[in-house]
């Protein structure tokens, strides 16, 4: 028999320039408690915002958020004011990269965080910073299970030709490969849609998970078999600051003929790049929507972005052999029905169409009735779906587990 004793989760998920975080009570029933997000973290103007889980405002103010460190700090001297901290089940974590080694959701030891540790290179926008708050998250509640929630497991079922670059095998034998990510993401959609629409026919899947990180994901039977990220998070789709894909000799270049060090050149493609760099305004599409009247360079950024993702579609349709679904989530994909209708105006040759009324109105469904494929708007939710992992490890647990205190 389950468990229905109320457990309360709290999750924290680390984003480039984000800490959002939840807490869900599970039991006889599923139920949001809290949401938040400490955004711009290591930018000028932070902003705190927590809402009750039914939505009601608990918190909305500017704060100075320098690094990861102090927005656990803030959180951390938050939460207890609006929760009973000590009544925590356990602590749920995203972590964008889990290499080859972790394939699904791991209590957090100390050994795992050294091997998180040899995997920063691979992902160094994020995994410092998942690092830094899993240590604090670690000091403040010590007594509770920790559990790591891994973006790139969900492709581990990935063909080894969708895997594999066109490199000497040695370096595929040694981990350079392409892993994927916004995993979470991915599952999550996979999950609802057939919790939404069970009847429908879904088994050739692609999901546009287009925010500030964007990429494409291509799903057969349930499955990941191929997506636009590849080593790391900076490839695939061109992104609000990253480049995705280009030639792999540009670095090189940037290197022997503008003098540029390593560290400035993957500054340059990640944080300089993308949308902000083509517009030269913002990596914000609202924004960039704004502007793009008066302002050629805004219309130059959301057409290269537009141009990008429409290729991608077409590139997973291929590796989905055909097309049955097609969903838009992540914050452009979920709140720009602009952007959803110039991405899918190329695509009737994917027999992709919408239904201008709907998308305008971001209905469930914006594909016309009848269509051939069924375009679908869904929020995803990362934080619920970590929650879900993160209880269902709590409940399989084996008691004589030794508690690590210092991670």
């Amino acid at each position: 028999m389950s468990d229905t004793r109320p457990r309360l989760i709290l999750t924290l998920n680390v984003g480039s320039a984000s800490l959002k975080f939840a807490v869900y009570r599970f039991g006889a029933a599923e139920e949001r408690v809290l949401t938040g997000n400490l955004d711009r973290v290591g930018l000028h103007d932070g902003r705190f915002r927590a809402q009750r889980g039914d939505g009601t405002s608990l918190e909305d103010t500017s704060v100075d958020l320098p690094d990861f460190e102090a927005a656990m700090t803030q959180l951390l001297r938050w939460l207890p004011q609006h929760l009973p901290v000590e009544s925590l089940a356990a602590v749920g974590h995203r972590v964008v990269h889990g290499g080859r080694e972790f394939a699904e959701p791991t209590r957090i030891t100390p050994e795992v965080v050294r091997a998180l540790r040899t995997l920063v290179p691979l992902a160094p926008n994020h995994l410092p910073a998942s690092i830094a708050v899993i240590d604090a998250a670690a000091k403040a509640f010590p007594t509770v299970p920790h559990v790591a929630c891994f973006d790139t497991a969900f492709h581990q079922t990935m063909p080894a030709v969708a895997r594999r670059y066109g490199l000497p095998r040695v370096l595929y034998d040694a981990g350079i490969q392409r892993y994927g990510f916004h995993g979470l993401s991915y599952q999550f959609i996979v999950e609802e849609l057939n919790r939404l629409d069970a009847a429908t026919n879904h088994h050739r899947l692609v999901i546009a998970h287009l925010g500030n990180g964007a990429s494409l994901c291509a799903v057969v039977a349930g499955q990941s078999v191929d997506t636009t990220m590849g080593l790391t998070p900076a490839s695939g789709l061109v992104m609000g600051t990253r480049c995705g894909d280009i030639d792999p000799e540009i670095p090189l270049y940037l290197a022997t003929e503008r003098g540029m060090t390593p560290a400035a050149i993957r500054n340059l493609l990640g944080r300089e790049s993308g949308l902000l760099g083509v517009s030269g305004i913002s990596a914000d599409v609202r924004d960039l929507l704004a502007a793009e009247g008066s302002d050629p360079r805004a219309a130059e950024a959301l057409d290269t972005f537009c141009y990008s993702t429409r290729k991608g579609i077409a590139a997973m349709t291929a590796a989905a052999d055909g097309l049955d679904t097609l969903v838009f989530t992540a914050g452009i994909g979920t709140h720009s029905p602009a952007l959803r209708a110039r991405i899918s105006s190329g695509l009737q040759h994917l027999r992709v169409h919408i239904d201008p009324v709907r998308n305008a109105a971001n209905a469930p469904v914006i594909s016309p009735e009848g269509a051939a494929v069924t375009v679908r708007v869904i929020a995803t939710n990362e934080e619920l779906l970590i929650a879900r992992f993160t209880d269902t490890g709590l409940q399989s647990f084996s008691s004589s587990l030794v508690q690590h205190r210092n991670l």
